[in-house]
């Protein structure tokens, strides 16, 4: 019973934020397609952090209106808006209307900003239900979730993209003869993107049978897994029993815990007012650069590099993510000044994406097997140094206490919405960034 309710609680997981990661993984098929190109990154991650509406009412609904508020009926809800959410995608993410004399992906937008309702909600509501299961399950939980970017990576890894290729075509007529130009042409990748967004759905579907099965569960192994621990009731009877108990072997466990009790506080205390700002700025930049700034411009820093290097970098940022995850599990640096030092780190990978974005369609080493390669490492170090930072900085501040993790998760928003509306505002209204065409476009050597 124990194994099975392992797999549930991780396929359970698995539709925490599939939805999401299943899009950024999917993006470099899909620029080629919808009239935005290169800005559409810009785009989904404003739609992405305006999505975030959907836990605030949640919180406020908690708040407001205690136990007013069915958590299950919640769950069921946006797991089924997602199921049918990836299925609609699958059949009009490429279909536009015009809007203000332009082509746009209306449909593909507004699908988007469901599902990110649905994986932005999921974090205020699969976590408190997994709350009422042995933490020992919580633990497979969140592996499940880890999952969830983990999984499209490796398929849209499997899925391939289309290699481009330059072919010669002919405009005008007989009379005034034929005018030959050069467009790209890409090839098909080894299945299709339709086909992509109905494995989303299917896996949503897992992730809602496995939520359906958790409820219908006997909770007999629950009792097993509490028969195992103490009960404190009974110690704390046994003790008052027996007092001669404390001056043996309880009253030094007493005395151990008490001094243990005190190096906690003293741990969590020992932050200056300068560390918890240096703390918390952290928490903002970090944000930032991985939830706005340089997912906005990947286009901008791969495409010049081919269709292959966007795919990669894309795909393997997003392995990168749950692998970082669980490095901090086994390798736990809480060192401010290593922290520091990481972010600066992960900075200088990210500031040399931004570079080669700011200076597309013709960055350096453009056409070379060194440039392609080096484009793809760094944005894999970049997610995997600042993701560790994350989730360091988020242990610090959970030990610290319940309001510091709170702010924390103020914080991380703030970051994330100041740096994609920076980005939005800078891709779409300054055109900072120039696209570029793989075979029309023309860079000095």
């Amino acid at each position: 019973m124990a194994l099975l309710v392992h797999l549930l609680a991780c396929a359970f997981g698995l539709g925490s934020w599939l939805a999401v990661n299943g899009l950024w993984v999917e993006l470099p098929l899909i620029v080629n397609t919808l009239p935005e190109g290169w800005e559409l990154p810009s785009y989904l991650t404003v739609i992405i952090q305006a999505a975030n509406i959907g836990p605030l009412l949640v919180t406020l609904m908690h708040k407001l209106c205690p136990g007013r508020i069915k958590e299950k009926v919640v769950i069921y809800s946006i797991l089924s808006i997602g199921i049918v959410s990836c299925v609609l995608l699958a059949f009009f993410w490429d279909k536009t209307t015009i809007v203000a004399g332009a082509s746009r992906s209306t449909a593909f937008f507004l699908i988007t900003y469901f599902l990110s309702l649905v994986d932005c909600t999921s974090s205020v509501t699969f976590l408190p239900f997994m709350m009422q299961l042995p933490a020992k399950y919580v633990t497979t939980y969140f592996i499940g979730e880890g999952l969830s970017g983990f999984i499209p990576g490796v398929v849209a890894l499997a899925q391939g993209v289309g290699i481009a290729k330059c072919v010669n075509s002919s405009e005008g007529n007989h009379t005034s003869g034929d005018m030959w130009s050069m467009h790209t042409v890409y090839l098909p990748p080894n299945f299709s993107t339709e086909v992509f967004f109905f494995f989303l759905a299917l896996m949503m579907c897992v992730s809602l049978a496995a939520f359906i099965a958790l409820n219908r569960l006997p909770r007999t192994y629950e009792l097993s897994t509490e028969n195992l621990v103490p009960d404190p009731v009974a110690s704390v009877s046994s003790g008052l029993d027996n007092p001669g108990a404390e001056t043996d072997g309880e009253g030094v466990k007493c005395q151990a815990e008490g001094e243990a009790q005190s190096k906690l506080l003293q741990a969590r205390s020992k932050h200056s007012v300068y560390q918890m700002t240096f703390i918390y700025f952290l928490v903002v930049w970090v944000n930032a650069a991985t939830n706005g700034l340089l997912p906005s411009v990947q286009t901008y820093s791969c495409m010049p590099y081919g269709n292959l290097a966007y795919h990669l970098s894309a795909t393997l940022s997003s392995l990168a993510n749950p692998l970082a995850c669980t490095i901090a599990m086994f390798f736990q640096k809480r060192s401010l000044v290593f922290l520091g030092a990481l972010t600066v780190l992960g900075t200088g990978f990210g500031s040399y994406n931004m570079a080669m974005a700011a200076m597309s369609p013709c960055p350096l080493l453009q056409g070379s097997a060194v440039g392609e390669t080096l484009i793809v490492l760094l944005w894999l170090f970049f997610t995997g140094t600042l993701t560790y930072v994350k989730v360091m900085v988020g242990v610090i501040l959970r030990d610290r206490s319940h309001i510091a993790l709170v702010w924390c998760g103020a914080a991380s928003q703030m970051g994330s919405l100041v740096g994609s509306v920076i980005m939005f505002v800078l891709v779409n209204e300054h055109k900072l960034f120039k696209s570029g065409d793989f075979c029309n476009t023309k860079c000095p050597l």
